[in-house]
Order: structure tokens, then sequence, then C-alpha cells
């Protein structure tokens, strides 16, 4: 993964959107840190500061296709979703280089529990069909 302080802040950030981080949140953005190798203190200080959004268009598909789908996950995983929560993961979704579509296709396949999995093959395949055509620099 990119810089993982970058991509735990950004789910952090999401989070934040209903002015709240729900205990399931706070589990998932704690279990993604730890399993890229960061510690308690380190992802308390993210939940605490989290870093501004990065520049995201730059990521590697492979990168981009991880963001979307632990945001979507993320906006599910306490069970409830906000109006605000679904622009927010549209915004990034469009800062990504994807069509904001994508979170409501997603979201269909995407479940709660991140330890029920579907297939991510299958998922990235729906995720590439709203990519964006590349704009030249």
């Amino acid at each position: 993964m990119s810089d993982v302080r970058e991509h735990l802040s950004l789910l952090v950030r999401l989070s934040k959107v209903d002015n709240f981080i729900a205990e399931p949140e706070a589990k998932m953005i704690h279990y993604i840190g730890s399993l890229n190798g960061l510690n308690e203190d380190e992802i308390e200080t993210i939940i605490d500061n989290p870093l501004p959004i990065a520049e995201l268009r730059s990521l590697t598909p492979e990168e981009k296709f991880e963001y979307l789908f632990n945001i979507v996950q993320l906006m599910k995983v306490d069970g409830k979703v906000f109006q605000s929560e679904i622009d927010f993961c549209e915004r990034i979704a469009i800062k990504l280089g994807y069509k904001p579509g994508v979170i409501a296709d997603l979201s269909a396949y995407i479940y709660s529990d991140p330890n029920i999995s579907t297939n991510k093959t299958f998922l990235r395949s729906i995720a590439d069909e709203h990519l964006l055509p590349m704009r030249k620099q």
C-alpha cells in the first residue's frame, strides 16, 4: 500500500464526516493500521490528527481500488449510512479517477463486516467500469 498514514487519514476523515467515530469504524481503522505495521500509538495519532487528503490520482490502479474498497467498507461498518458519508465517498471516488456511481455499485457487494469477504477480482471489475478516461497532464 502507498503511504499507510495517508490511507488511514482518509478513512479517519470519512469516519468523522458525521462528527463522530463509531466504535466499529475505529476498530476497522485500527485493524487496517495494524495490518500495515502501525502500532496503537501511531494509529491513535492519525485518528487525532489526520493528514490532509493526498493527491490520489498518482496512485497505482491497485492502490486506487484498495482506497475505494476501504472507504465503502468503512462507510457501512457501523450499520448506518449517512448522506454526508455517501457524498464524501463520491468526492474521493472522483479524486481517485472514478465516476461517483461507483460507490452505489460497490456498496451492493461490500459487506460491513470486514470478516465477510467478497471476491475482490469481481469488485475490481465493477470499479474498473467506472474509471474515467485519463486526462493528459
